[in-house]
């Protein structure tokens, strides 16, 4: 018997080293830790362990850490955007970006500690683009919605780093140091 979810592989959890091989998202910005449900082009369940070590404490808040909205509201995109991602078998040459946020409400904070449940349901899939409504809970309260758009694009292709110019390859002529009198 063909198994329904290929994503899964029989299993029914996809770790750190999963979803890495289907988002391009890392650390820093890679803000989903597990998923714990796939049913393929319908609904995804991914979760973020959130810790004190992430970067953006230090000033968001200091002596008060909340996680910003808008990286809550990213998770939400990128449990998404593994949904999406792992329907198109060319997924190295695209990236998935952003068409559209709606109706985002922040219902409470969440706080270093808390571990973000992120339901995602799909409400429009079309083969380039989706629209979902994303639900974040923790402890099963809900902190977080909305609706969020994504498309696929192409990925650039990277260029070879170009050498520094150096004054003897600029047409253009030096600028003269600027001095405060």
């Amino acid at each position: 018997m063909e198994n329904p979810n290929p994503t899964l592989d029989g299993r029914t959890v996809l770790e750190i080293q999963d979803i890495m091989a289907i988002l391009p998202h890392r650390y820093p910005f890679l803000l989903i830790d597990r998923l714990m449900e796939i049913e393929r082009k319908k609904r995804i369940v991914a979760i973020k362990n959130v810790t004190i070590n992430e970067p953006y404490f230090a000033g968001h808040f200091p002596n008060f850490p909340i996680m910003p909205g808008v990286l809550i509201v990213e998770s939400i995109a990128q449990a998404g955007g593994a949904l999406l991602l792992t329907e198109i078998p060319d997924r190295d040459s695209k990236l998935m970006v952003f068409t559209g946020i709606e109706r985002a409400k922040f219902r409470r904070p969440v706080v270093p500690g808390d571990q973000l449940r992120i339901e995602i349901d799909v409400l429009n899939w079309k083969p380039r683009a989706v629209r979902m409504q994303g639900r974040c809970t923790v402890e099963g309260k809900l902190a977080c919605e909305a609706i969020v758009m994504c498309q696929l694009v192409p990925r650039q292709k990277e260029a070879p780093p170009e050498a520094a110019p150096t004054a003897a390859s600029v047409d253009e002529p030096a600028l003269e140091p600027v001095t405060r009198e």
